[in-house]
């Protein structure tokens, strides 16, 4: 048995260590003062004294990094992301960014990894976890939208004193295969406008392919917010999903809320645009100026038409009663489209790759696409690099009307 040391009282600020009367070596150092002014003076117990001191120093070296946990009942994984989803995060992201965080919380990091204790989460654990979210099915992308927002829950902890550092970012998250992004071409492009021009609402087409705008900031577009005098239009707004709660009284007995009888919406309709580089100003083309006129023309006559069944909403892209239709609606209408214009089958974002493939192409400066498109970082400009040998070719050869082009008007070939 190793040989009684005698307890001393050190200085002020500076730590002990001992061997208690229960035969373990005791360590004692300062980190910091508590809220009510007294010393935060912390306490370590081991089996021998090598433990010990190395204890002493780990957290000698976390207070002189400003990285010790606050006092207190650890926090566990699973009581911190339910306050973080349920007080914090509410405070700084939108409501469908909220969806997100919602379900890799809900479904997959408090299932998996909320029983282990916050400061003594290791990379290792995260890991083991990822590995077995893809054994049970879930794509690799899932685990990446897992990671980031685990990684986001965690700085906050960390920025609250509640942990040391951060273990997540030292996880390796599986690798994710990213989406190609393939735009249209221009003759896909025309024919999808040629298309468009037979229906009502055409103009809402050349609006996502021209201007690359997202499909909530197309159905949340007021008149107000367009000035086709002065050439442009203001991005403000974006409409949101739906999403519901059950308002039964007694149980309906129908699993999703979507299907209550007396469902009740959770989130607004309308809401700013999910950050401040997507509220934005877009400077309109000659044509689409052209096409956004007659489409108010005919709109008007419609109104008149509809009489008391119209809804004044001050949409430029509204139902036939004046009403924002919904996003499957909407989506249908593009899948029709591509189908009536003989075009690939393709997702509705694809027409905000193409106006962003298409204003790489002509040489718009990369930080002045960023607030055309509304991205925040240049990493999502990095996505839209990989071009269509087709797309390339053809904005070379034709960049004056590079869209609205009729055959009358194309170069010959060879020139």
């Amino acid at each position: 048995m190793a040989e009684k040391e005698k307890r001393t009282r050190q200085p002020n600020g500076r730590s002990s260590i001992y061997l208690g009367s229960d035969g373990k070596w005791h360590g004692r150092v300062t980190v910091g003062v508590r809220d009510d002014g007294k010393p935060d003076r912390r306490h370590v117990e081991r089996r021998t004294k090598a433990e010990v001191v190395a204890a002493v120093r780990e957290l000698e070296r976390e207070r002189d990094a400003g990285t010790v946990r606050k006092p207190g009942k650890p926090w566990t994984v699973k009581a911190w992301l339910t306050h973080w989803i349920e007080n914090v995060a509410p405070l700084a992201v939108n409501d469908n960014t909220m969806v997100g965080y919602g379900v890799a919380v809900r479904k997959h990091l408090i299932p998996g990894l909320g029983a282990h204790r916050l400061d003594k989460l290791k990379p290792e654990h995260i890991e083991a976890f990822y590995a077995k979210m893809q054994a049970n099915g879930s794509k690799s992308a899932t685990a990446h939208q897992v990671h980031r927002t685990f990684r986001t829950a965690l700085n906050e902890a960390v920025r609250r004193g509640h942990l040391g550092k951060n273990p997540v970012p030292l996880a390796k998250a599986p690798k994710t295969g990213e989406y190609e992004v393939e735009p249209y071409s221009v003759q896909e492009v025309q024919r999808l406008l040629q298309a468009a021009a037979q229906h009502r609402n055409s103009a809402r087409w050349a609006v996502a392919l021209a201007l690359g705008l997202r499909q909530g900031e197309v159905l949340a577009l007021k008149w107000e917010d367009v000035d086709l005098d002065g050439g442009f239009l203001v991005v403000r707004c974006s409409r949101h999903r739906p999403q519901y709660a059950h308002g039964c009284a007694e149980p309906c007995g129908r699993k999703a809320a979507g299907y209550c009888p007396q469902r009740r919406r959770t989130n607004p309709e309308i809401s700013t645009t999910k950050s401040r580089a997507g509220r934005r100003a877009v400077g309109l083309p000659e044509q689409l100026v052209e096409l956004l006129r007659a489409h108010l023309k005919a709109q008007v006559a419609e109104r008149q038409a509809a009489g008391k069944r119209w809804e004044e909403n001050d949409l430029v892209f509204p139902d036939e009663h004046g009403r924002s239709p919904s996003h499957r609606r909407d989506w249908s209408e593009w899948k029709a489209l591509l189908a009536e214009a003989h075009v690939r089958d393709g997702r509705l974002h694809d027409a905000r790759h193409t106006a962003a493939t298409v204003l790489l192409i002509l040489g718009v400066p990369e930080r002045a696409v960023m607030g055309l498109m509304g991205w925040s970082t240049t990493a999502m400009a990095a996505r839209y690099q990989h071009m269509v040998d087709a797309v390339r070719a053809d904005v070379a050869r034709q960049v004056d009307g590079l869209i609205w082009s009729t055959p009358a008007r194309r170069l010959p070939s060879g020139e």
